[in-house]
């Protein structure tokens, strides 16, 4: 069993039955993303790409907070005063993290918000595959609010997410919503009590976990590029990620699907998986 216990000093993670559990951990200061909050990160990512063990991964915030967003102090105020090649640096970090990697990751991922959630989280919670939220939960663009239009791609990802004029109303007020509001928008797929939030994220995550892994990769990719092509281009692209998907499948899934329901009888596609 994967043990990473006490390896990064800003982020808490535990695989259990094949689900990474990354919990941003710096509670007191609602797990706002400091320079080696980012830093870590990429590390952590990468590592969990890797392990053999981990299946999917949940991205949450430890405490009472997924993220306040970026670190007024540590993020803004200190590197300000930096030089300009360290302010490249830090800024390259928090992206490489919260958008690229994320976005592209190899694995599935959930984002599950369980508490406050500003600003510079709204990355991150939208680089993610799905995202599950508290009801109790409390989603703001609080930037306007300090003097900083809204950085990084927050922008971009309120754009691909969320309904034009209910992103620029939130970008511009800087008013909070709640989980039911950020489903009913479509930044969440569902809010759930925060008692139940838990349960639901595993339950989501077992789901996704015992699906095939290449299939399930290649179907989510296709996806997020094809948003960005024509027509024309997606035709190609998306038959072309289809072959890939039978070339790289060791399950040969299409085959086992196609024998199960048309010869053995014994699955229903659209209503189960195919017996992997």
């Amino acid at each position: 069993m994967s043990d990473y216990t006490n390896r990064w000093q800003t982020v808490k993670v535990d695989v259990e039955d094949g689900i990474a559990w990354v919990a941003l951990n710096r509670p007191d200061k609602r797990n706002a993303m400091s320079p080696t909050l980012n830093r870590e990160m990429i590390d952590v990512l990468e590592t969990l790409e890797l392990d053999q063990e981990t299946h999917v991964l949940v991205l949450t915030g430890e405490g009472e907070a997924f993220s306040a967003g970026m670190d007024l102090k540590e993020y803004f105020r200190e590197i300000d005063a930096s030089p300009e090649i360290v302010q490249v640096k830090v800024r390259r970090d928090a992206s490489t993290w919260q958008w690229k990697l994320l976005r592209h990751y190899a694995k599935p991922t959930i984002a599950m918000v369980n508490g406050w959630c500003f600003g510079g989280a709204f990355s991150p919670l939208v680089a993610c595959d799905l995202a599950i939220a508290a009801d109790e939960s409390v989603f703001g663009l609080s930037e306007i609010n300090w003097g900083i239009p809204p950085g990084n791609l927050v922008s971009k990802a309120m754009a691909d997410t969320v309904g034009h004029r209910q992103a620029l109303y939130y970008i511009m007020t800087g008013e909070t919503f709640t989980g039911p509001q950020a489903a009913d928008m479509g930044l969440v797929n569902q809010s759930v009590p925060r008692a139940e939030l838990r349960e639901a994220t595993h339950k989501l995550a077992a789901t996704l976990r015992d699906k095939n892994p290449v299939v399930l990769r290649a179907a989510k990719t296709g996806f997020k590029m094809c948003r960005e092509l024509t027509w024309e281009q997606n035709e190609e692209y998306l038959y072309a990620k289809l072959d890939q998907a039978q070339q790289l499948d060791p399950e040969h899934g299409r085959e086992q699907g196609l024998k199960q329901f048309l010869d053995d009888k014994s699955i229903k596609p659209g209503l189960e998986s195919y017996h992997r």
